[in-house]
């Protein structure tokens, strides 16, 4: 039984290390301003094929996000974010969409 609970061990350590090693990682700036940005990029990230997590550091107003570079480019991750209302690294947000963001999550609405 010893034997048995090594060798799955084994297995799911090799399992989660290809899975991991076919990640990139990208960090980006964006303009969030509060808890309900963060909630809103990051949803929007999570549930985007191709990436495996997004996290939104509100200190920094910056986005860690893991994905597989081969179903996803980071020019798409961008637009992504842009699409959502906010800037990302040197693009700007979405117009359209920023206008339809609360007065909080828009830039200097929570200061």
């Amino acid at each position: 039984m010893k034997t048995l609970k090594t060798i799955l061990a084994i297995a799911l350590v090799a399992a989660f290390t290809s899975v991991m090693a076919a990640a990139d990682t990208l960090k980006i700036k964006t303009s969030a301003q509060c808890g309900d940005c963060k909630e809103r990029i990051e949803n929007k990230l999570n549930f985007t094929k191709g990436i495996k997590n997004a996290k939104l550091d509100l200190s920094t107003k910056i986005v860690t996000v893991i994905f597989d570079p081969s179903k996803i480019k980071s020019e798409e991750i961008k637009s992504v974010i842009n699409k959502t209302g906010y800037d990302a690294d040197e693009m700007p947000a979405n117009e359209k969409t920023y206008n339809k963001l609360p007065k909080c999550c828009k830039k200097g609405g929570h200061e």
